[in-house]
């Protein structure tokens, strides 16, 4: 049943920053995935992460057998019918729009539907929690809060300061979310969220996205399948399962550059995360898109409902999209 579930189901990652290739779309759509927020800006200001835009237009357009750019949930549902990937952009960062608030509504009109609003260290919006101090939503934070809202941009908080969540999720007119996320429930580690911020966003009406991604996970290289499992039924208890979905953070085919870019303030060049950079692992069982049917099985071995199973793997995702972007 496990097959046919997955390929009939809406399949969707919150959370992909994969080193982008032909073989990595291949393998999504191998992999059975409906659509996915795929990465285009982390640390880049205005004119580069326009230049990193304009290079996944080219990829649409090179690659448009297997992919289709994702503006509506009624792409999403238009690349399930024509067995497609939907790609929806997204940003780790909200530094792409430099200090103009105007800059959101053209780069949601070139597709960008989600957009974290700090990553890792403050911004001019608020605080990212590798910071020592978190003073909170900045002024410009509420502002820029207001104008994703009116726009149907998704509010991103995963690495985002606990005050500044707080903040964000009490300001934002719409849902908000942590789109790939672990709990520290389960370990203990600054980019992972506690019982109560996990309540507290679900409580607001707001969304988790549960990572696959082994250095937030208490087994780290020795991280399965059956690991993440463990992991989204923790979230799914204390967010409840209309809240959760998967935001894997798969980081497939990235080499230790990228984790050193990734790590790296580029306004100082110091790293602003502690410890040796490496290659991160991925998943026993789960450690390429390709296996994403994998998951589904998991779910299906533990002896999950058919209705669960559908609203974790995209379902739940369908619906807060709907509220954010609209019809």
């Amino acid at each position: 049943m496990t097959e046919k579930l997955h390929r009939q189901a809406i399949v969707i990652d919150g959370l992909i920053i994969s080193n982008w290739s032909r073989s990595l779309f291949e393998q999504m759509r191998e992999g059975g995935l409906t659509a996915a927020n795929c990465t285009c800006s982390v640390w880049e200001d205005f004119d580069s992460t326009m230049a990193n835009v304009a290079t996944w237009k080219r990829w649409f357009a090179e690659n448009d057998d297997l992919l289709l750019q994702v503006h509506t949930t009624a792409d999403i549902d238009r690349a399930k019918s024509e067995g497609k990937v939907g790609i929806f952009l997204g940003w780790q960062n909200t530094s792409g729009i430099d200090a103009n608030v105007d800059y959101l509504r053209v780069f949601r009109d070139l597709g960008v539907r989600v957009m974290q609003m700090t990553y890792n260290l403050r911004n001019r919006v608020g605080f990212g929690c590798w910071e020592k101090e978190d003073l909170g939503l900045t002024d410009f934070g509420h502002e820029v809060v207001d104008q994703m809202n009116e726009l149907g941009i998704l509010v991103d908080l995963s690495h985002v300061g606990a005050q500044t969540s707080d903040d964000t999720i009490r300001h934002s007119k719409k849902p908000v979310a942590y789109t790939h996320c672990c709990p520290s429930g389960l370990y203990d580690h600054p980019r992972n969220k506690t019982d109560e911020q996990l309540k507290f966003i679900a409580d607001r009406g707001g969304f988790v996205g549960v990572a696959t991604y082994p250095p937030f996970m208490k087994w780290g290289a020795d991280s399965t399948l059956d690991h993440c499992l463990e992991v989204i039924d923790y979230m799914i208890n204390i967010a409840g399962e209309d809240n959760v979905g998967i935001g894997t953070d798969f980081t497939q085919d990235q080499d230790v550059e990228f984790f050193r870019y990734l790590r790296t303030d580029p306004a100082t060049n110091q790293a602003c995360v502690p410890g040796e950079v490496t290659v991160a692992p991925l998943p026993k069982g789960f450690d390429t898109v390709a296996k994403y049917p994998n998951l589904t099985d998991a779910m299906e071995r533990a002896g999950w409902s058919e209705d669960r199973i559908r609203k974790i793997i995209g379902g739940n995702w369908m619906r807060l999209l709907r509220q954010v972007w609209g019809a």
